[in-house]
């Protein structure tokens, strides 16, 4: 079973910047692809962001270019590099493997506001 922490989530102005760390438990975390997640209120959870076990990434059309997602397999960490943060972007943000699994971590809440 793989259990996530996710952390750095926080109140930012428009145009602002965070830094969003996962850490992973799980040996087998190095073969899986990852992902971020995030879900706003009233809304359904999405995937944001999505690193394969080789670093390839995708994203999705409301955070590319904006947002970049990183792992290191030796720390078994996920990061979420997000700049010119927008108040659409306020959401819990959680990670999870790709495609999801049963088990979610308490997420991390990322406010956008001035």
């Amino acid at each position: 079973q793989v259990q996530f922490v996710e952390s750095g989530g926080g109140l930012v102005q428009p145009g602002g910047s965070l830094r969003l760390s996962c850490a992973a438990s799980g040996s087998i975390f190095s073969i899986f692809g990852m992902g971020w997640y995030r879900q706003a209120p009233g809304k359904q959870r999405e995937l944001v962001a999505r690193i394969t076990s080789g670093g390839s990434t995708n994203y999705a059309d409301s955070v590319k270019g904006r947002f970049t997602i990183s792992r290191d397999n030796a720390k078994k960490a996920v990061y979420l590099q997000m700049n010119n943060l927008k108040p659409e972007d306020t959401a819990v943000h959680y990670c999870n493997s790709v495609p999801s699994g049963a088990f979610w971590g308490q997420g991390t809440q990322v406010t956008v506001s001035s």
